[in-house]
């Protein structure tokens, strides 16, 4: 199968503005999380447990997402290194980790989403009780 497929120098130069973009992203929401943990340890109410084994979930997770997607990017260099020296199959091969770790960054980012929707439910239900 390695020996038929044949991708050209500029299809992983394809995915260098989709994997910025995505790490951009990624990095809004880390920032928007450190100021949200910032802002509850200056609030005068307490935090609830639930709230912050949510926020530790999603931290770790955005940690995650973030080296996933920066090691898909450098695997996407070094796929093209290897296709300009004319190594082929091994491009294609490193190109497809690269791949990988890019649709796992973006499983990833559906749980963080899907957490950070718990949380705000969490929120929500405190409100609630007011």
């Amino acid at each position: 199968m390695l020996e038929s497929t044949h991708i050209s120098l500029t299809t992983p130069a394809l995915l260098f503005p989709a994997i910025s973009l995505l790490l951009l992203a990624y990095t809004n929401r880390f920032f928007s999380l450190a100021a949200l943990i910032r802002s509850l340890s200056d609030a005068e109410k307490p935090v609830s447990h639930l709230q912050l084994k949510n926020l530790r979930r999603r931290i770790v997770i955005i940690r995650r997402m973030q080296e996933a997607g920066v090691t898909s990017f450098a695997l996407c260099v070094l796929c093209m290194i290897l296709i300009y020296l004319g190594f082929n199959q091994s491009g294609s091969v490193v190109f497809g980790a690269s791949l990988l770790l890019l649709l796992y960054s973006l499983v990833l980012s559906v749980l963080e989403i899907r957490i950070s929707v718990d949380a705000l439910n969490i929120h929500l239900k405190g409100l609630d009780g007011l």
